[in-house]
């Protein structure tokens, strides 16, 4: 409580919240604009009947996305997560576009670029995904403009549009707000679908409190978990090597490279749900429903499929962003070492061994939470819609965002208390002690 009336009374910290929020509110009032020539009713309805779809209820959840309302910000920021992902792995697989990232701020600034410009093309690709699967869908019943060319390419370009201005609120959250603006804009889209959903999913089942008491035993433990394995690292002791200039001593402090027991974070469970996007359009398609029964979300094949694709992506990601050989190397340019391990490459592969294990231990992590909305599908018959916003990945990114939050309050009360002290204590204050460096 004090370090909340503590964030009212700093000016600096007072404008980053009340930006941030500003921001999500303006975001939220995008998915109350229809798109041009649809009526709020036909909109309302295209949302009810969307929701009962297993495949936009997972892109929704992990995107914050409205696929299936026909709405101004229908795609959300999925198309720039998605070019993010494919720049992300591009970078350590193409060598001018990793030597471009080690070119610091320019460089960087070049990538992210290019992200915006592959964002504009998934955008005109998803656009078209929304405006033939939802606006003429004859099952929904909307077909405004006759489906002609004009007005399919004037729905293509407001989806578009929405999701550009999207991602330029989010980078303005990110400079000007608290934390990372794309993460925060998820974390709003999940929190403000979840009251509807809850009540909706409530509303069709007679043993309603009995089914909350469960869920609501089964989400306290699963955040518990999240929280402590997200925060879960392995500690590398590092030791500096020791320099003699004169009868000066320099170096030989110790500290640590830590290792996140999750390194993944989501992105092997958004890598594998997007795989199987491919069996849940094909089994929807004439002489193709076997596949929709063969990989039904709660059956055996679907969860031991879904389950070895995370854990392999899993080691796939880890391996990508975290590689031991240029760690190693970069430890001994800069004379440090692991105590007991020989530079070079002993401790390549004693690195290489220890990410690995924890690589197992985080991936079987993310596959049980990923999994448990379909056990909860298939065991308790919960909606869909609810397993997936109170399960396991939803919460998984909820939580991932708010400690990010909650670190960079402290990280900023932390500065603040700081410079308080040096500019209190510079002043030699009657009655106060006075530091001085030397």
């Amino acid at each position: 409580m004090d370090k909340f009336l503590t964030i009212l009374r700093v000016p600096e910290l007072r404008a980053k919240v009340t930006t941030t929020f500003v921001l999500l509110f303006v975001y939220r009032l995008g998915f109350h604009i229809p798109l041009p020539g649809i009526d709020l009713s036909a909109v309302a309805e295209a949302a009810s009947k969307a929701d009962e779809n297993a495949l936009f209820g997972i892109m929704n959840a992990f995107t914050g996305a409205g696929v299936g309302q026909a709405v101004l910000f229908s795609l959300g920021v999925m198309p720039y997560i998605s070019a993010s992902i494919i720049f992300s792995l591009l970078t350590k697989v193409v060598p001018s576009l990793e030597a471009l990232s080690k070119e610091g701020a320019a460089g960087q600034k070049k990538i992210n670029q290019l992200t915006r410009v592959a964002t504009v093309f998934i955008c005109l690709l998803q656009g078209l995904f929304v405006v033939y699967g939802v606006v003429y869908n004859p099952a929904y019943g909307l077909m405004p403009g006759g489906g002609s060319f004009f007005y399919t390419i004037s729905l293509v370009l407001a989806l578009t549009a929405g999701t550009m201005f999207i991602m330029w609120l989010g980078e303005q959250i990110t400079e000007y707000g608290l934390g990372n603006g794309v993460s925060l804009i998820i974390m709003a889209g999940i929190v403000a679908r979840l009251p509807t959903t809850v009540q909706k999913a409530f509303s069709l089942r007679e043993d309603a409190h009995q089914l909350g008491v469960t869920l609501g035993v089964m989400w306290v433990v699963v955040v518990v978990v999240v929280v402590y394995l997200t925060r879960g690292q392995r500690r590398i002791p590092i030791q500096q090597a020791k320099l003699t200039r004169g009868r000066k001593v320099m170096g030989g402090q110790r500290h640590y490279l830590p290792l996140k027991v999750n390194q993944a974070g989501v992105m092997p469970i958004i890598f594998a749900s997007a795989l199987f996007i491919v069996p849940n359009v094909l089994g929807s398609l004439p002489g193709f429903g076997w596949l929709r029964s063969a990989f039904n979300v709660a059956g055996f094949t679907y969860i031991a499929t879904y389950t070895a694709m995370i854990i392999f992506f899993s080691f796939m990601w880890t391996r990508l962003m975290f590689q031991p050989d240029e760690i190693a190397s970069n430890l001994k340019d800069h004379g440090s070492f692991i105590p007991g391990i020989r530079p070079g490459k002993a401790t390549s592969e004693y690195l290489s061994f220890v990410l690995d294990r924890i690589t197992l231990a985080g991936s079987v992590f993310l596959a049980v939470v990923a999994v448990m909305p379909n056990i909860l599908v298939g065991n308790l018959h919960v909606d869909p819609m609810i397993a997936y916003f109170l399960g396991g990945t939803s919460i998984l990114i909820v939580v991932g965002v708010a400690l990010d939050m909650v670190d960079r309050l402290n990280a900023q009360l932390v500065m603040r208390n700081y410079d308080g002290f040096m500019q209190g204590s510079g002043k030699g204050k009657k009655g106060k002690t006075s530091w001085t460096h030397r």
